[in-house]
């Protein structure tokens, strides 16, 4: 009797309990089918400018044979086409400059200067020795300075200008399409004009022709250089 009484009375407490929803289980499906997102690799983009080829640059008409003669140690095969257009333009710059050195160097000897005053101090162009390494000690050094920062802002204009196509096609970089030795700074290298009057054939020529003056300008400042800090140094060389 007593057992039937608490089953009643559990019975009566479980109407007031919240009725409770069925739940539907959960199955993870193995074999679902999962999309994938697969990006195709983009192809190279080719760039938009073509540099010189190097069998440009070793055929140019009347040059020195830049790969035998006056490169041994086979600089030429190294590198890519740029590699070869960077030395080319090095070489016509070092040329250039070589061949300024050396008149520099001639004229300092021949007694030549600049009239008027160097420095505000009292020291003449006349002043300055004959000799050339003496000719540049007496240089004062602010002088120096001013030399080494005029010619690095030749070299930084030039590099900026021709990057950013001065003066439209002519101007390409040389890395970039344009010609080796080119310079971008107006009326720097070519006041005249000269060489706007010019063909194309003439010009090709002109170009060797600066090449062939510009090593043999190298070798000749190397060889003054030599004579002015080693005697005995250089063959024939005049005793004073």
């Amino acid at each position: 009797m007593k057992f039937l009484l608490l089953l009643s009375i559990l019975s009566s407490a479980t109407a007031f309990l919240p009725p409770t929803l069925p739940t539907s289980p959960t199955k993870l499906h193995s074999d679902a089918a999962i999309e994938e997102i697969t990006e195709e690799p983009s192809a190279p983009s080719s760039p938009s400018y073509t540099c010189i080829s190097r069998s440009e640059i070793m055929s140019e008409p009347n040059c020195l044979e830049f790969g035998s003669v006056w490169d041994p140690l086979g600089l030429a095969d190294l590198g890519s086409d740029e590699t070869l257009a960077w030395f080319r333009h090095a070489e016509v710059k070092h040329g250039r400059v070589a061949m300024a050195a050396f008149t520099g160097w001639a004229a300092v000897g021949a007694g030549l200067h600049l009239p008027g005053d160097l420095t505000r101090s009292g020291l003449h162009f006349a002043d300055i020795p004959k000799a050339g390494l003496a000719a540049w000690d007496a240089v004062p050094g602010i002088g120096k300075v001013q030399m080494l920062i005029f010619a690095g802002l030749v070299e930084f204009h030039d590099e900026i200008f021709q990057a950013k196509g001065f003066q439209g096609k002519e101007s390409k970089h040389y890395l970039r399409g344009g010609t080796p030795g080119r310079n971008a700074v107006p009326g720097l290298y070519d006041p005249f004009g000269l060489s706007s009057r010019r063909s194309e054939k003439e010009l090709a020529r002109g170009r060797a022709v600066e090449i062939k003056n510009g090593r043999l300008a190298m070798i000749g400042f190397m060889g003054l250089y030599a004579a002015a800090m080693i005697d005995g140094s250089v063959p024939f060389q005049p005793t004073p």
